[in-house]
């Protein structure tokens, strides 16, 4: 068990000023051996939260990506720039063209040209996680999550193709879970694989039966009420302690869990930090 400390880096809110918000999401991990910069965010929110939080970049070893969409790649050009040994680990398919078409309105959402760019100049760092895999001691990044619950989808009106023919599976969303002082942590980056399939197969690999806190984007904006009772019954049957949603969970989603779960959501911003140091205290900004 390991005393790890995870900052929110770049969210949709902030908590203090001088702090950017952003649509997008990057988590920086502290274990006792080294650190993992978990999502970049959209680019221009991670420079200026990583100085002003005293997040020092230069020294991650690792550098996990939990899909391909541009609010969670933007900022690799200044990541990589920092720390330019880190290995990346990232889903082969996160290269994938991808679009969003909302209200006949189409619109690219892949990972940007400059970080993939930022990508291919440093390919020899590149490790690709289409199965689960150890990211440094005590960290584990899922690979690609089976999709077992009907009533849980990809979150969105999400395409391969301009012309909206070609439905995008996101196979390549992913997540990490941490073995920490205070029980095991799962960190999220948008969930489009659904939380529910998320917790069950990170139980499956890990044999983890309870989860001491979950964090990150649950995409539940345009959840159904089903949905959004089986994503709380689930985090009721892994008896988890803390729940900071944020990103693309949707204000509704984040109501209804409170609700549901009382005492059990805590605040997710950028500026909040989270210490699993055996103390089991309440985290937040």
């Amino acid at each position: 068990m390991k005393n790890i400390k995870i900052t929110i880096v770049v969210e949709n809110t902030a908590s203090m000023e001088g702090l950017l918000a952003e649509h997008g999401l990057s988590v920086w991990i502290e274990t006792p051996n080294a650190n993992i910069l978990f999502d970049t965010g959209q680019g221009p929110a991670l420079p200026q939260n990583a100085a002003a939080l005293k997040i020092p970049l230069e020294r991650a070893n690792a550098i996990v990506l939990s899909h391909g969409h541009y609010d969670h790649t933007g900022g690799l050009p200044h990541a990589l720039e920092r720390a330019p040994k880190a290995k990346v680990f990232l889903h082969p398919e996160a290269f994938a063209p991808r679009f969003s078409i909302r209200d006949t309105i189409m619109r690219a959402i892949n990972m940007p040209y400059p970080a993939e760019g930022a990508l291919k100049s440093h390919s020899g760092n590149i490790v690709h996680t289409a199965k689960s895999m150890e990211v440094v001691p005590g960290v584990w990044v899922t690979g690609a999550i089976p999709r077992r619950n009907k009533y849980e989808d990809t979150g969105g009106p999400f395409f391969l193709d301009k012309l909206g023919l070609k439905p995008d599976p996101i196979p390549d969303d992913q997540a990490l879970w941490l073995d920490t002082a205070d029980g095991t942590v799962v960190v999220l980056g948008c969930a489009h694989a659904g939380v529910v399939n998320t917790l069950e197969y990170i139980s499956e690999l890990s044999g983890a039966s309870e989860y001491f806190a979950v964090m990150g984007g649950m995409h539940l904006a345009r959840a159904t009420v089903k949905r959004l009772g089986k994503t709380a019954e689930a985090l009721e049957r892994f008896h988890v302690k803390q729940i900071a949603a944020g990103h693309c969970t949707g204000a509704n989603a984040i109501e209804f869990l409170a609700r549901r779960l009382p005492g059990r959501m805590i605040p997710c911003a950028a500026g909040s930090v989270f210490a699993f140091d055996g103390s089991a205290r309440q985290n937040g900004p």
